[in-house]
């Protein structure tokens, strides 16, 4: 798909170009305008975008606007001919970075990027898991063979072709216990599922933000056909679903057209099926819980809360905090705000006087997590709560890794897996350390004795 996807791009972008009529709306309702700093007149701003769309350059402020967009998505429903801001962003990241780098160094980036990733989710997996529960993640060859495809969408021993491929992305399986817990709650739906997910089903997102557009869609397309397994998609990752949905997909629709799949986010597809979990919704579980929001899923924070206030004892309060961004991680282009914003919720949360803080996504959970051991209630994933309902529950071992808050201490838990997997030392400490150092908010209290 590369060469086509740049013409693909190219041509969604002048498609962008003469649909926009630069009105400034997208702008207006930006919850990130004002603490970026972008003060210019909205029209002003996107009319810049547009000059960077075409040349890769443009005013600072329209620079600033697109650079640190946290794809909250407000600007999507905001635009009334057509456009969707959030990609119009993404292209004009794209340009800017194509423009500022060599194709070597975009190369270089994007490596180095991938490897990264790859080092840590395959170090911080195994560090919590035996292979049988790798293999139920499609991290390892399962036991036996499995069944080859046949016609007409069966396997080649006559079952039915999977009802979804479960799409856990890549940097899911660092948490690996959300994710055995959406396995658990399609078995007892009785779904049919396949897993897949990893590096090796890369969505590509970290090539295309350094420019590196080739890789990008050579590894996004790899990854389309191995999840073409079912004609439907269930996704964990926000990011995934925004890189499939809204780059790749539209991109290879355009080549072949039609689109192999289509993708539903994994919490909006059990808001679906609320009244067939309901009745396996049967212990109490009495707690009072906030939830942490990202709104940029449509669908997802409403589906998040009508799963938490289907669960009988559960009392949930609103912390009158404001939501922004796609995940956590999607706050990272202002740090200082980012910070702010997850200070307030965690007084608000303390002075609200809630037993747990409920995240949808793993990376919220990953930043978020360590902050137990500072505050007055616990930090936990929303699908922890359904399964707890439904007598179904995993160890947190990522929590209780990062909790201990030292490399050493971390080796020394983990040392029998990590041998086991054929871990080496130093991908283990660069791993370690990575997953500590994931702490936007700093610890309160006694300083990290990592090392």
């Amino acid at each position: 798909m590369g060469n086509f996807f740049e013409d693909a791009l190219q041509g969604r972008v002048q498609e962008i170009i003469d649909a926009c009529t630069r009105c400034g709306k997208c702008v207006e309702v930006c919850p990130v305008k004002a603490p970026a700093g972008v003060t210019a007149p909205a029209q002003e701003v996107v009319s810049g975008v547009i000059d960077i769309l075409r040349n890769g350059d443009g005013p600072q402020a329209s620079r600033r606007w697109a650079s640190t967009c946290m794809l909250t998505g407000d600007c999507i429903e905001a635009c009334d001919y057509g456009v969707n801001p959030r990609f119009m962003l993404a292209m004009a990241r794209l340009a800017m970075a194509k423009a500022s780098t060599e194709p070597h160094e975009q190369r270089r980036q994007g490596v180095e990027t991938f490897r990264k990733l790859n080092r840590e989710v395959t170090v911080q997996s195994r560090m919590q898991l035996e292979d049988d529960l790798l293999a139920r993640l499609g991290q390892k060859p399962p036991p036996y063979p499995p069944p080859q495809a046949g016609e007409g969408g069966a396997d080649a021993d006559g079952a039915p072709a999977p009802d979804f491929v479960f799409y856990t992305g890549c940097n899911l399986l660092k948490t690996p216990h959300i994710a055995l817990l959406a396995l658990d709650i399609m078995d007892a739906l009785g779904v049919r599922y396949q897993v897949m997910g990893g590096p090796t089903h890369c969505c590509g997102v970290g090539q295309l933000r350094t420019g590196d557009t080739a890789v990008s869609a050579n590894m996004a397309e790899t990854t389309l056909k191995k999840l073409a397994r079912s004609g439907q998609v269930l996704t964990w990752c926000a990011s995934c679903q925004v890189q499939f949905t809204e780059v790749m997909l539209p991109a290879y629709e355009r080549q072949v057209g039609s689109r192999p799949f289509e993708m539903t986010p994994f919490m909006r597809y059990l808001g679906e099926r609320l009244e067939d979990l309901r009745p396996l919704l049967r212990l109490p579980v009495p707690l009072r819980v906030a939830l942490h929001r990202h709104p940029g899923i449509p669908g997802v924070v409403e589906a998040a809360i009508a799963l938490l206030t289907a669960v009988p004892r559960i009392e949930l309060v609103d912390l009158g905090q404001p939501a922004i961004g796609l995940m956590s991680n999607a706050l990272r282009t202002l740090p200082d705000y980012k910070k702010k914003l997850q200070l307030a919720e965690l007084e608000a949360a303390r002075e609200a006087g809630i037993d747990a803080l409920v995240a949808v996504y793993h990376v919220d959970h990953r930043e978020l997590c360590a902050h137990e051991r500072d505050w007055p209630f616990r930090i936990l994933n929303v699908l922890e709560v359904v399964g707890a309902s439904m007598g179904i529950a995993y160890p947190d071992h990522y929590k209780r890794l990062k909790l201990l808050q030292d490399v050493d201490l971390v080796m020394a838990e983990c040392r029998d897996l990590l041998a086991h997997h054929g871990i080496a030392e130093g991908a283990a400490r660069a791993s370690i350390r990575a997953m500590l150092d994931e702490q936007p908010l700093p610890l309160q209290g006694r300083a990290s004795q990592a090392v």
